[in-house]
């Protein structure tokens, strides 16, 4: 085989193909070892039901908080005593009804913390807030 000598002033016109093949099988050998390790989830045989209906809400209680801090359970109106004490009798009811407070938006929210205090000590466990969608 003959060896053919190049003068330095000459421009190589090959590329050298034997880092680039290296770079890659490098490459190749890396995901081969990893893809294993990266899909680490578990098979479970899922059991198969039919799906049913969530069970009807229970009724609600609607109390009202108007800007002077006045409170009314549905029509009812009621002071921080009463409130309470609604509140305690509509816990023992089953299923138990959850609150929906109806706040002004003048209100002093100490008068809503209470009414929610007075909600949890009485033993609520559905307590939410009404509020109105705004409208362009």
């Amino acid at each position: 085989m003959a060896f053919e000598t190049h003068d330095d002033d000459e421009v190589m016109g090959e590329i050298n193909m034997t880092p680039l093949v290296d770079v890659m099988l490098v490459l190749l050998v890396i995901f081969i070892i990893t893809v294993p390790v990266i899909q680490h989830a578990v098979k479970v045989d899922l059991p198969r039901s039919s799906s049913a209906r969530a069970p009807a809400p229970a009724d609600t209680l609607q109390l009202s908080i108007d800007a002077q801090g006045h409170y009314f359970l549905g029509q009812q109106a009621l002071d921080a005593a009463g409130l309470a004490e609604q509140l305690q009798r509509a816990a023992q009811r089953d299923p138990q009804p959850a609150l929906h407070i109806r706040g002004d938006r003048q209100v002093p929210y100490d008068h809503v913390a209470q009414a929610m205090t007075a909600a949890q000590r009485a033993g609520l466990q559905h307590i939410g807030f009404i509020t109105q969608p705004n409208r362009p």
